[in-house]
């Protein structure tokens, strides 16, 4: 049996500090290359990864176990970085063909690597090392120095901390109330950690570069996401007019069926210009449109006519608006009398005009997929999307 004791540096510590090329295979070069290493950087905990991965394998020699030593290291970003690691594990494993493998860590970020060395390998173990600090007060000064000098950990923790410190008096002073000061803060704290987590920073980051290339290439959706926006903003002011003339002691949910009831048009007319955008620009530049894009604008309908319809069952329940009445009318020879529809069946109307929008959206998309096939059953070759 022939244990291959690897010590993994998936942030390329190693080659950036000792410049040498990983990996690196065997005793005396390992035991080599943590001299140069320490010499290098001696505050480096892959410095104490390298020594417990010789001090494993001396271990595993004392058993009688064929121990084979080495150390790889990941380059560039996360998926390059992965990458380079399996490339070398794959030229240890060809080079010394081990049974299996025990993995040496120092971190959560080299752990992510653990499933692309099962992937090869047998793990018999994962030895994660955790470095003893002294606890006196010059190391938690000297901690906290090199805190300090981190620029990327000072604008995530500093900046909103001394943010907070600001905000909090200044709003305990004018609202007078240590429950609001706090929850405001508390809420502010709450959107900063999901914006960090989220990553939405990244989405904005992109969004000046996307903006700039629609505008370049000329593409009309463009221009109809800002009226959508903009219809999105009316149905929004349409809802907070509709329910300005309800009494200050309504509930909330009738309350929110009312806005809802008066904004779904303009939203639903929103979707349908971002989505008419969508299709010139399929059209434009493929010259055909996906069978996709041909059904969006009649989901976005269909969703508008059943939510305004559940809206208007409840706002006609509580009151708060009339019953349909048909009137009479006569076709010829035929006569229909007036009627008033119930709150039960202005809901089914709405309901079976969402579905038969949905199912027609269907049958349209149906349609033109089947001309795609037939075009393709009679020798033509598909246009790609």
């Amino acid at each position: 049996m022939r244990t291959l004791v690897v010590c993994v540096d998936r942030t390329g510590d190693i080659p950036r500090q000792t410049g040498l090329q990983t990996p690196v295979a065997g005793w005396e070069a390992v035991q080599s290359m943590v001299v140069e290493m320490g010499i290098a950087d001696p505050e480096d905990s892959a410095v104490n990864t390298l020594l417990e991965a010789l001090r494993v394998t001396r271990d595993l020699r004392d058993g009688e176990d064929d121990a084979v030593v080495a150390a790889i290291s990941g380059s560039g970003d996360t998926v390059s970085a992965d990458l380079s690691v399996a490339d070398q594990l794959d030229d240890l494993i060809e080079r010394y063909d081990p049974d299996s493998a025990v993995v040496v860590i120092d971190s959560a970020e080299d752990e992510r690597v653990v499933p692309i060395v099962e992937s090869r390998l047998q793990v018999d173990a994962v030895d994660r090392v955790v470095v003893r600090q002294a606890r006196d007060l010059e190391s938690t000064y000297y901690l906290l120095k090199q805190f300090l000098a981190d620029e990327e950990l000072r604008q995530t923790v500093l900046v909103p901390l001394g943010i907070v410190l600001l905000v909090f008096p200044a709003l305990l002073m004018v609202t007078g109330s240590l429950a609001v000061a706090v929850a405001s803060i508390t809420a502010v704290i709450g959107l900063f950690v999901l914006y960090k987590g989220l990553s939405i920073e990244n989405y904005l980051a992109e969004v000046p570069a996307q903006a700039r290339d629609a505008l370049y290439s000329g593409r009309v959706s463009i221009v109809t996401y800002v009226v959508a926006g903009g219809l999105a903003l009316v149905g929004v002011f349409a809802g907070a007019l509709g329910i300005s003339d309800l009494p200050s002691e309504t509930p909330l949910l009738l309350t929110a069926m009312a806005f809802t009831y008066y904004s779904v048009p303009w939203i639903t007319l929103g979707g349908l210009a971002a989505s008419a955008g969508r299709l010139f620009d399929e059209f434009i530049r493929h010259e055909e449109v996906r069978t996709s894009f041909l059904n969006l604008p009649f989901g976005v309908l269909a969703v508008g006519l059943v939510v305004r319809g559940f809206s208007a069952y409840f706002m006609e329940l509580a009151g708060e608006l009339d019953a349909v009445a048909v009137p009479a009318a006569e076709v010829g020879a035929l006569s229909i009398e007036g009627f008033v529809l119930s709150p039960e069946q202005r809901l089914a109307a709405f309901v079976v005009a969402g579905v038969l929008v949905s199912v027609v959206g269907l049958r349209v998309a149906t349609r033109f997929s089947d001309v795609d096939e037939v075009d393709v059953e009679d020798g033509e070759e598909p246009v790609e999307p």
